[in-house]
């Protein structure tokens, strides 16, 4: 995208990536930066939605940023070791609902996505199991594939390989749609667990008091770089699917933020997650 943007913008972009607790400091970075629209942060459902939630931050998710756009969403997949006796995912939940708080299931750490999917998991469909942290979506990967774990919500990039090597078994898309990189896999509407839908989306964000106009030019040139073939392409590759044009606004960014907001926190503070 930044490559893109360059044209229409008729200057230099640049991505700095920017570690530390879970994104905090980079986003804390932009939260207080020039509005003057030349310091942006791509932020994530973690960086805008859940960090708010279970961290103290110096600054308001929501009314320390004016948004761009939203880019994309990245649906997940449950996802469980080969030797699991369920073949779909009414059958998993039966499984535990018959074994309670015996399946393990592997994270990424308190408050990743894996972690908070698979507490509205346990909430939406009456079952019980533990959580083991990883330092990372690979490593607990590597556990399912070896069966030291039971279960993952995975994103696309780490499992669907695996999926299709047979290494590990796949019960549902947590999104409305089936995805063109694996569309033999059922969505959770057809899979018997309607409306459970959970996605790591992507978007742009600006500093508080960006000018209006400003953020126009932003949009303009992040949804040029969005209709881009290429772009796309690449897009696709990571497991992303662009979101459509009537949904590439600020406004529409605005409004998805919120709603997330208040889906999501109600569930991760009666779980109690926090990050020490």
């Amino acid at each position: 995208m930044a490559e893109r943007m360059q044209g229409p913008l008729g200057q230099p972009v640049i991505v700095e990536n920017v570690t530390g607790a879970a994104g905090n400091i980079g986003v804390g970075r932009v939260a207080r930066a020039a509005p003057d629209g030349y310091t942006l942060v791509a932020g994530i459902w973690s960086t805008h939605v859940v960090n708010a939630a279970i961290y103290t931050l110096p600054y308001d998710v929501l009314n320390d940023f004016e948004p761009i756009l939203l880019t994309s969403r990245n649906a997940q997949i449950i996802v469980a070791r080969k030797t699991m006796p369920a073949d779909d995912l009414k059958g998993l939940i039966a499984w535990l609902k018959a074994n309670p708080d015996m399946a393990a299931v592997g994270t990424s750490g308190v408050g990743s996505p894996q972690h908070v999917f698979a507490v509205l998991f346990q909430n939406t469909t009456g079952t019980h199991f533990r959580f083991v942290p990883y330092r990372g979506g690979v490593v607990a990967m590597q556990d399912l594939i070896a069966g030291r774990i039971d279960l993952i919500f995975a994103d696309q990039t780490t499992s669907l390989p695996q999926v299709r090597s047979g290494s590990i078994k796949a019960y549902a898309v947590t999104g409305n749609s089936r995805l063109a990189a694996a569309p033999d896999i059922p969505t959770v509407d057809e899979a018997g667990l309607p409306g459970f839908y959970c996605s790591v989306w992507n978007a742009l964000f600006a500093p508080k008091g960006t000018p209006k106009d400003v953020i126009i030019k932003l949009n303009a040139a992040a949804v040029s770089a969005l209709a881009e073939p290429g772009v796309r392409q690449r897009a696709a590759e990571a497991g992303q699917q662009i979101v459509p044009r009537d949904e590439q606004t600020p406004a529409a960014l605005a409004a998805l933020q919120r709603a997330e907001i208040e889906k999501w926190w109600p569930i991760i503070k009666a779980a109690g997650i926090r990050a020490e």
